[in-house]
């Protein structure tokens, strides 16, 4: 299931004068989170950041599992908690994959050292624990939010900050 919500700057965490827009999107297995991987790797492109937060086990690298395929990048992905970041090259000649985890970092500037922001022009980068850590790296990002309910269901929720995301939607699966 699928919800769209376009919502105001000032009242989503964006920047003023910026718009965001919401999406809602229900996934009731691991399967359909990498099935949601791959629809939002449709809408990738060189440059994007994804900013992905929920608690541990909610599903953020299963998400970027989907979407690593949807770009078609070399694999495995996996939880890249121990090595901080690991870049996943395109094996399409679609842009790269820089898959972070800011949980073990103690803030911006630790995030800062990872050099990601040399990396983002060419690549789509995706900081999980990022929230409160990697808005910085750019004013325009899809900020990626995972509640993982009782009954192993996750609700996503989609919010894209800026022009480059004002207009965010998913085709229905």
């Amino acid at each position: 299931m699928t919800e769209t919500t376009p919502t105001a700057g000032s009242d989503s965490g964006a920047a003023p004068g910026t718009r965001a827009n919401t999406v809602f999107v229900t996934a009731e297995t691991d399967s359909a989170m990498r099935a949601l991987g791959r629809r939002i790797a449709g809408l990738l492109r060189p440059g994007d950041l994804l900013v992905l937060s929920g608690p541990l086990g909610a599903g953020k690298t299963t998400l970027t599992q989907g979407i690593g395929e949807g770009l078609g990048v070399r694999g495995p992905i996996t939880s890249p908690t121990f090595v901080i970041a690991r870049v996943h090259p395109s094996e399409t000649g679609g842009p790269a994959l820089v898959h972070a985890d800011a949980y073990r970092l103690g803030g911006v500037e630790e995030l800062d050292d990872l050099d990601l922001d040399s990396a983002m022009e060419d690549s789509v980068t995706a900081v999980e624990w990022g929230e409160g850590i990697a808005e910085h790296l750019t004013d325009e990002r899809l900020e990626i939010t995972i509640a993982r309910h009782p009954d192993d269901t996750r609700r996503v929720t989609l919010t894209g900050i800026g022009v480059r995301w004002s207009h965010l939607a998913l085709d229905a699966e």
